[in-house]
């Protein structure tokens, strides 16, 4: 299976953006503090509320007394613990609340800070921590509910159809996502990762469950997985390493290909025995191309190498998993199999950009890119912002050399360079220019760092809030992050802005 360009498209598109339908305001959460008034209370630049402890009565209440009937899933007698899907009357907002066994936390300060440190996770690919509970013996998080089930689930339970290749490609490229994120913020330790721990969210995108980046203890001694399939490290030295994140990822690769459960070992045995059709989803077949199975295969052997040091970082997971994503314009949903709104629908078509718009909204890269060089630092010439080059580490005059430097790998389209180069100026305070940022931004989105671009988009705004390009660049990214109601409202502030500024110019 091939990938054809348009003559607009460019051999640096990344295979992980999609290119999903305009949407109706409407639709779209109001996320933005800029837009306050339309927001609930306590909720971060993401559109996810904060994290907050909550007493033990508020949960009570929002479970109906931790009703049976309000159990989504539980665990056995090594992991007595029960997830509930609740309702916050403070807000109305659907939760998925965790009730651990008197057992596992015996330490309530360990507890309330860890849950702090996974609670300041933020990330399109996550079900996001927004809160905790600790009250005399009882400990519970609360987290983002996701209403249409686990992978395992959709992979090993299905009724109506089998989950296509398109959605196990991209539910392995976003839950790998979500584990370089977690990695960069710091958190690169995922407990007990199969399966059940990917969830399905309102738009049908799969995310990874936060409750997994908990541990029970300070060694990080935490693995209630089936030893069969446990990384090899762990039955050596009972501990978990970053590198045995990776083996489990393996693990739901091998699921997510042959559609069952079965042991890294014995799915190794057929992977050398060149017996690769045994152990593919005979549902799957005619639907996968030879190469792309090879290469999912290949992935997951990686994965699962005996020795910590010879499987890949999270990152060339990433890259490999991007490459294999060819219906990256489908909406989730669709792939899901979710039944579309008719009326939301409907009302998406009637929404209408300018040229500049569908660029971002579609995620032109080449079109956006073209933009960003035309520009080239006009906002500059209207925002204030910090300039103080006595904060730059080395001599004031190299920091021209530096900034002509990034300009000219902007214009060659040599990302990773950009990056380097204009964080010299972002990142020690020297100058805060929103067309850095903004460059920076598009960097980072088509370098697949999505969280970052959005970042970088967001502190673009921050510096000139009236800036069109700062918040349809937001909008871009939060499409691309699987939020498209949430980005397509950014859309929808950045066209009135983009049409009011062509208002005052006309007048002028």
């Amino acid at each position: 299976m091939g990938v054809r360009c348009s003559k607009l498209s460019v051999c640096w598109w990344p295979p992980h953006f999609k290119s999903p339908r305009l949407a109706d305001p409407t639709r779209a959460r109001a996320l933005f503090p800029c837009r306050a008034e339309n927001g609930a209370a306590g909720e971060d630049g993401s559109g996810v509320p904060v994290f907050a402890e909550y007493s033990l009565d508020e949960l009570r209440a929002a479970t109906d007394g931790f009703a049976p009937d309000r159990i989504v899933s539980e665990h056995g007698e090594k992991a007595p613990n029960v997830v509930y899907r609740g309702t916050l009357f403070s807000s109305g907002r659907t939760v998925a609340i965790k009730r651990f066994g008197r057992s596992a936390w015996p330490d309530s300060r360990q507890f309330v800070e860890e849950a702090r440190a996974v609670g300041l996770l933020r990330s399109g690919r996550l079900s996001n921590l927004i809160g905790c509970c600790c009250e005399g013996g009882e400990r519970l998080l609360v987290a983002e509910f996701m209403p249409h089930d686990t992978l395992a689930k959709h992979l090993f339970h299905w009724e109506a159809k089998p989950l296509s290749w398109a959605m196990r490609v991209r539910a392995a490229l976003y839950v790998a996502q979500a584990l370089e994120y977690c990695s960069n913020k710091g958190r690169a330790i995922y407990h007990d990762l199969h399966a059940y721990r990917v969830l399905f969210d309102v738009d049908g995108n799969p995310r990874l469950s936060c409750f997994g980046l908990m541990k029970n203890s300070r060694d990080g001694k935490s693995y209630s997985t089936n030893l069969a399939f446990t990384p090899p490290e762990y039955l050596k030295t009972g501990r978990v390493i970053p590198e045995s994140v990776v083996y489990s990822f393996g693990t739901i690769v091998l699921d997510l290909l042959s559609g069952k459960h079965i042991p890294p070992s014995h799915a190794l045995d057929l992977i050398k025995g060149r017996n690769i059709s045994v152990l593919m989803d005979s549902c799957l077949e005619g639907h996968v191309s030879s190469s792309d199975g090879t290469e999912m295969v290949r992935l997951a052997s990686r994965c699962l190498a005996y020795e910590a040091r010879d499987r890949p970082n999270l990152k060339a997971v990433v890259s490999t998993l991007a490459s294999l994503q060819k219906d990256a314009s489908a909406l989730s949903r669709t792939l899901l199999g979710i039944p579309q709104d008719t009326e939301k629908e409907e009302s998406s078509e009637q929404i209408s950009f300018s040229s500049t718009g569908k660029a971002y909204a579609t995620a032109n890269l080449e079109g956006v890119h073209e933009m960003l060089v035309i520009d080239g630092y006009s906002e500059d010439d209207r925002a204030t912002f910090k300039v103080s080059l006595s904060s730059w580490p080395g001599q004031p005059a190299e920091s021209i050399q530096v900034k002509k430097h990034g300009d000219d790998a902007f214009h060659s389209k040599d990302f990773m360079e950009v990056v380097e180069c204009y964080s010299r100026f972002v990142d020690t305070g020297a100058m805060e220019s929103p067309t850095m940022l903004v460059r920076r931004g598009f960097a980072n989105i088509v370098l697949g760092r999505l969280e970052d671009g959005l970042e970088d988009a967001r502190k673009a705004e921050g510096i000139s809030p009236e800036w069109p390009t700062a918040h349809y660049l937001q909008g871009m990214a939060l499409i691309c992050l699987g939020m498209e109601s949430d980005g397509h409202e950014k859309l929808n502030i950045a066209g009135a802005l983009e049409a009011q500024r062509k208002g005052r110019t006309r007048t002028v």
